[in-house]
């Protein structure tokens, strides 16, 4: 208690007036219970994000198939890849710039920058006219739009320590979520004068450009969220950091004993490639991203393939509704069960469970083609669902794992390190994606995994991979202090 006392001392010595951080240290002191504010704050600044990034997937094929620049069916499914790769790529090249900008700058800019870049290039991606003009406008999304790792970082400072996982939980909530309304949306939304003919008649404006309709919706909805950014609190301290500074500052976020603060003076400037705690869940993190990323462009394009090569030939309207009946399991079980779950079992432990689970239901999928009628809705949004949860909390492991890792002076440099290893292994999962399922499809009489056993077997050796390395000496978290145990 004698401790703790000091702490709490401690904990009440030194604000700066004007300075951000200090303001957002103060109000997690003196608040115990979870701001609503903050939560929407996190989910509407990662939704903007996370939804472009997979919106296009459910009418990539028909785009690409427009553009007629594949010739053979079997090959659009390659092209297609290409241009789900293009948005990660770029990302991959900028991350960590944009993570070390928002340790100098702040949190806030970078996340209004990278909106502001959501509005003008995924409008120009609805506009394109050939596939270069799409690859090109989902690179420079890429490379422009660079908040999410400074928003991880956010979602550790703007909590207290005990309600961290709750923080991170909204994130990837709001982030699973997008990577499935977003193709929803695409799906409800592409073509509309195919599907809406008494509201968009031939030959207007969205028959010539039937792609747009999506984009200029997440485009829209980016712009006011781009103003409502305004008022986003920013966590980052402005005020020079003495000896004595850097030991408030570091105690008022973790609630530490002064001695605790003192050490972490000397971890400051540690080099994060030798954060093994760290790098070990960012390589991991790695892994089930390219396999996250290759699931998602191959479900869309598997679903609305023909049933000759394997597909469910379902229209884009049947991908979003199995989108959107997962997003909204997805909601209620992330805001409600994960952090109760997480609390019981540990991020590690529960991300090796879910890794394990999701394997036999990926590789059921080839045999769920085989069925028909309303047996196939009810089994395929069954397995949609429980895929996509177990790979939602997988990812919030690993990013509560990379965020206690590491101090709030470093959180912006180590995510946009994750966000660059993380785009670079996406950057491989479309394309991949798309060219092993166009190999698959070429392959249906083979003996050996026939036709779309082949693309799920391939993704789950990936999946397979990531779960063993998920288990020590490989993957290790950082000890915590008697003092964070408290909590």
């Amino acid at each position: 208690m004698e401790d703790g006392n000091v702490g709490e001392t401690l904990l009440k010595k030194k604000y700066y007036e004007n300075c951000p951080g200090c303001k957002v240290d103060k109000a997690k002191e003196l608040k115990t219970d979870v701001s609503f504010r903050n939560l929407l704050n996190i989910w509407m600044v990662v939704l903007c994000s996370s939804l472009p990034i997979s919106s296009l997937f459910p009418y990539l094929y028909f785009m690409i198939r427009d553009f007629n620049i594949a010739k053979r069916e079997e090959d659009i499914s390659a092209y297609a890849g290409y241009v789900g790769s293009a948005f990660m790529l770029g990302r991959s090249l900028t991350s960590i710039s944009w993570g070390i900008v928002a340790d100098r700058y702040g949190r806030k800019p970078v996340a209004i920058l990278g909106i502001i870049s959501v509005i003008i290039f995924n409008t120009l991606f609805g506009l394109s006219t050939s596939f270069w003009m799409a690859v090109t406008t989902r690179f420079f999304l890429g490379c422009l739009n660079g908040l999410l790792g400074p928003m991880k970082a956010y979602c550790s400072e703007i909590f207290r320590e005990e309600k961290q996982a709750l923080g991170l939980s909204t994130f990837s909530a709001a982030w699973g979520i997008g990577l499935i309304i977003g193709p929803a949306l695409g799906g409800y939304l592409a073509q509309p004068t195919v599907k809406y003919p008494n509201l968009f008649p031939k030959d207007s404006f969205w028959d010539k450009f039937p792609y747009f309709l999506p984009s200029i919706s997440i485009s829209a909805f980016a712009f006011v969220v781009a103003i409502a950014c305004i008022w986003l609190p920013e966590t980052l301290h402005n005020h020079p950091l003495s000896n004595e500074s850097i030991d408030d500052a570091e105690a008022l976020e973790t609630g530490r004993n002064g001695r605790a603060g003192k050490n972490k003076i000397i971890q400051k400037d540690e080099n994060l490639f030798l954060n093994w705690p760290l790098m070990s869940s960012i390589v991991v993190y790695c892994i089930f991203s390219l396999y996250d990323i290759s699931y998602q462009e191959v479900f869309s394009l598997w679903a609305v393939s023909p049933r000759r090569l394997g597909g469910l030939n379902f229209t884009t309207e049947n991908v979003g509704d199995v989108l959107a009946i997962s997003g909204i399991g997805l909601i209620v079980y992330q805001l409600s069960l994960y952090p109760s779950l997480e609390k019981s079992f540990g991020p590690a432990r529960f991300a090796r469970i879910s890794g394990v689970l999701a394997i036999p239901i990926l590789q059921s999928y080839p045999f769920i083609a085989m069925l028909s009628g309303i047996t196939l809705y009810l089994v395929i949004n069954i397995a949609s669902l429980l895929k996509n949860i177990l790979s939602v909390t997988i990812i919030t492991g690993l990013f509560l794992m990379q965020n206690r890792a590491v101090e709030q002076r470093q959180r912006g440099a180590a995510n946009g390190i994750a966000m660059t290893g993380m785009s670079i292994f996406k950057t491989i999962g479309p394309a991949g994606g798309g060219a092993v399922l166009a190999w698959s499809q070429k392959r249906m009489h083979a003996s050996f995994l026939p036709g779309t056993h082949m693309v799920f077997f391939v993704l789950n050796i990936a999946g397979g991979l990531g779960v063993l390395l998920m288990f020590t000496p490989f993957l290790t978290e950082k000890k915590k202090t008697p003092s964070q145990q408290l909590h």
